[in-house]
């Protein structure tokens, strides 16, 4: 009979684990703002050692989205929707980027990619499924992040993006999301025309109107 050898799983993947479960867990409210957060209590609760919880909860430290007193606590930040709509300024900035560099180089399976995705992205929001939409909209985004490949453009989209999710899940409406399919349409059209200057024109329109919606009194 053989024998089967499992490889224990790398300390970084166990990092990346819990900093994707704990942001998950700050921008879904499931952690509020505010709200005390212990090391060991939190790794007892994601099954994980300390080590890695520790590393992820310094990671989302630089994002902005926790912070922490020496020998005293760390906390979920407060939402200031001020420093949310600084961070939606920059990371509208960098789609732009990743839209004029990558657009030209979209295929027909990357036009089909986009528009799979927005189908789901009008479905979810017909269902008034938030995770759905926020899901299906980054998948289409996504498309042309990879055509653009620029690294430094997905690290800053990746830093930014929760702060601006946070405010966007609570005061996401049905008519932002139905509007947005239609910018989505736009968006696709120019990408399968090779339109870059009408895409990056989309795009502009698209991350505007977010703004304006993240503007607007609760």
């Amino acid at each position: 009979m053989s024998v089967v050898s499992i490889a224990p799983v790398p300390r970084v993947l166990l990092r990346d684990h819990a900093l994707t479960l704990i942001r998950s867990a700050i921008v879904s409210g499931e952690l509020a703002p505010g709200a005390v957060v212990k090391d060991a209590e939190l790794a007892g609760r994601l099954g994980l050692s300390v080590a890695p919880v520790r590393t992820a909860l310094a990671r989302l430290a630089d994002e902005g989205l926790v912070e922490s007193k020496p020998q005293s606590h760390t906390r979920v930040t407060p939402l200031v929707p001020q420093q949310v709509r600084d961070a939606a300024v920059v990371v509208r900035a960098m789609h732009e980027l990743a839209v004029r560099e990558g657009a030209a180089a979209v295929t027909a399976a990357d036009v089909a990619a986009m528009r799979a995705a927005n189908e789901r992205f009008a479905a979810a929001v017909g269902a008034g499924d938030l995770d759905g939409a926020l899901a299906a909209d980054d998948e289409l985004h996504d498309v042309l992040l990879a055509r653009c490949g620029n690294t430094a453009v997905r690290a800053t989209i990746d830093r930014f993006t929760p702060a601006v999710r946070r405010l966007e899940r609570q005061r996401f409406a049905a008519a932002h999301g139905r509007g947005s399919v239609a910018l989505h349409d736009s968006l696709i059209a120019a990408c399968a025309a090779a339109d870059v200057d009408a895409a990056v024109t989309t795009t502009t329109e698209i991350w505007t109107a977010l703004l304006s919606e993240l503007e607007e009194t609760p």
